[in-house]
């Protein structure tokens, strides 16, 4: 069983300066040993950070009503594989999952039975945390390695959509490997930062940029900021984050709801003064470090989205921008909305902490992003 220390350090050996991208997808997803590999228990207050699901049940139960809502909508297409659906990609442990079915159980009977429920996990370790944790749901509950499985076959090499439904997923994006880029203000050009061996520790170096080839292109410039653009100034691209957005919406969405709530930023809010090393961080017991390159595989690494360039994705592939908008205002209006049909009476004091860690500016609030994109 290979570390993923032991992993980047013979690659590296084997290969040269390896890009930042590759160090952290091995950091991340070495099998069995790589950090979202082997720590079921890495969310919530007892683990490294903490995230919307963590906060308890009601965000899973806020968006099993917006879900109902959006389904209700749709088309009840033939044949059988075109029934409604709801998957989610990047379940991790499927404790969102069991409080989306648990309400639609309880407040949307019929509808619960209707659909069906799938999960995106290409990874056998995280499957088994799924399934123990949605044991009650046996047999309501599909899994699928890849989106190729809503994809029907249309020709050799090319695939259409088969999605009727909701395809989502709650902080996935970010851990999708990204590039570190840097600006070489006296040669005004971008490089790419990589990752090479000193004395058996990982240290940075320049390289020449490989994104590029991958087809994720940093944002072009007015030459007036580039001009004043600091040296060594650093963004991240994510050409996988962006590449699976573009299958999703393209090659899989047939009719229905593209979803992502992540915590990101717009083109135009890429550049700033307050982001001189960019949005890369590494978290680990509650605590933010900028040293990414330390303890590969034992501390959690992510980058913020570029929510620009996932929505011209969704849109060139046909689909419609509904919504982009913090987590606050989605979660909120998805409330107002229940409250006034009833499916919310009230809330307990326990569900009205969840709600402000949820929402308020200083907790979950502050960085969350939504983009809703459709095809009907």
């Amino acid at each position: 069983m290979k570390m993923p220390t032991d992993a980047i350090r013979e690659e590296i050996r084997k290969s040269g300066a390896i890009p930042f991208a590759r160090f952290m997808e091995l950091a991340l997803y070495c099998p069995e040993t790589g950090y979202y590999e082997k720590n079921q228990d890495n969310v919530g207050r007892a683990g490294d950070f903490i995230t919307s699901v963590s906060t308890g049940s009601l965000f899973g139960e806020l968006l099993a009503f917006q879900f109902a809502e959006w389904l209700e909508q749709l088309p009840r297409l033939k044949p059988l594989s075109l029934s409604l659906k709801i998957v989610e990609a990047g379940a991790h442990d499927g404790k969102l999952a069991m409080d989306i079915l648990g309400w639609l159980e309880k407040f949307r009977p019929k509808l619960f039975d209707e659909i069906s429920y799938w999960i995106i996990e290409p990874s056998e370790r995280r499957r088994s945390w799924q399934k123990n944790t949605l044991a009650r749901f046996d047999g309501k509950i599909k899994w699928a390695h890849t989106l190729h499985q809503f994809q029907a076959p249309e020709e050799p090499g090319h695939n259409v959509p088969n999605l009727n439904g909701i395809l989502f997923s709650n902080e996935l994006l970010d851990a999708f490997p990204a590039n570190r880029v840097g600006w070489d203000a006296k040669a005004k050009k971008w490089f790419e930062w990589g990752v090479v061996l000193d004395d058996e520790k990982f240290v940075w170096i320049k390289l020449e940029p490989r994104f590029r080839a991958y087809g994720a292109n940093i944002p072009r410039l007015p030459e007036s900021l580039l001009a004043v653009l600091p040296d060594g100034y650093i963004i991240e691209t994510s050409y996988r984050a962006e590449s699976w957005w573009r299958e999703a919406a393209a090659n899989t969405l047939l009719h229905g709801k593209l979803l992502t709530i992540d915590y990101g930023y717009t083109a135009d809010e890429m550049f700033s003064p307050a982001r001189l090393k960019g949005t890369l961080r590494a978290y680990h017991r509650h605590h933010v470090s900028d040293d990414l390159l330390a303890h590969p595989g034992e501390q959690d690494l992510t980058a913020h989205v570029n929510f620009s360039a996932i929505q011209q994705a969704g849109e060139e592939a046909g689909l419609k921008t509904e919504t982009f908008c913090t987590q606050p205002q989605f979660l909120t209006r998805i409330f107002q909305k229940a409250v006034a049909e009833k499916s919310f009476a009230s809330l307990d004091a326990k569900q009205v902490r969840q709600f402000q860690t949820l929402t308020h500016p200083e907790h979950l609030g502050r960085a969350f992003r939504v983009l809703v994109q459709s095809r009907v």
